[in-house]
């Protein structure tokens, strides 16, 4: 099924860089930012390519929520373009992601970049592969953060101690660190699956840990489809980010959960 997968994520980063070479509107959907024909008609594709491969639930950014997915042990989640602000400013650091989840846990996982046409993917206890090669997590210093996040000074504690990255999509920084391109990255906010989901099985499959923030298991096909947080790295750097976290604590972002059904 990889070989499928990556070949459906593949045409739909097709369709969003011809969409890109194009004049295109961009709309808003409020507090969850931009959003533009390109992350609709890679929806569409992925939603007939996938279903095909296997009809099971169903969860997307750009479909609505049917929360029939909660009655199914397998489904697919799916963000048909994480990243839409670089994709709309010309940033090279958007991707499509899939992933396959079975009893609440990714067991296959794609991330492609359509801009540099790297495909990285997972399979649960096959490893993690950029293109075909293998790849691992590398300790380090480098510490990849969210554009959005470091505006709002978020990273500031970590400055003296990282060499911190500005970096688009959450899924391909994920990617990259299980890569070893970054020993580390994470968020202090809560992040809607399809922003985490295949990118965590890449860098466990890598070699390296990926949790909640502050450190709970990630699960998926929630009611409520976010996690709290997402830290990611090499086993030290995990280590080294985890005690610094202990001290500083979550965003408050993070206050959009209380009270939510997990």
């Amino acid at each position: 099924m990889i070989k499928d997968v990556v070949a459906a994520a593949q045409s739909a980063g097709r369709i969003i860089q011809e969409v890109g070479d194009s004049e295109f509107d961009v709309d808003s959907k409020g507090n969850a930012g931009p959003v533009t024909r390109a992350d609709r008609m890679a929806d569409e594709l992925l939603k007939t390519h996938l279903l095909d491969l296997a009809p099971i639930g169903w969860l997307s950014e750009e479909t609505a929520d049917d929360r029939k997915r909660l009655d199914e042990r397998r489904l697919w989640i799916v963000d048909p373009l994480d990243g839409t602000r670089e994709f709309v400013k010309r940033l090279p650091e958007y991707c499509v992601a899939i992933a396959l989840v079975e009893g609440g846990e990714p067991v296959l996982g794609v991330v492609h970049n359509p801009t540099s046409g790297d495909t990285f993917w997972a399979v649960r206890g096959g490893g993690s592969f950029r293109n075909g090669s293998p790849v691992r997590v590398a300790e380090g210093r480098r510490l990849l953060a969210s554009r959005s996040e470091l505006n709002r000074g978020e990273f500031e504690p970590f400055e003296d101690e990282w060499d911190v990255v500005p970096t688009g999509s959450i899924q391909y920084k994920l990617a990259l660190v299980g890569a070893g391109e970054a020993a580390a990255t994470l968020s202090r906010g809560p992040k809607h699956e399809w922003d985490v989901c295949a990118g965590a099985l890449i860098v466990s499959e890598a070699g390296g840990l990926v949790t909640e923030l502050a450190g709970g298991k990630l699960t998926f096909n929630r009611p409520f489809p976010k996690v709290r947080g997402i830290l990611a790295g090499a086993p030290d750097a995990y280590a080294r980010a985890g005690e610094q976290l202990n001290a500083i604590g979550p965003s408050d972002r993070m206050s959009e959960l209380e009270g939510k059904t997990e």
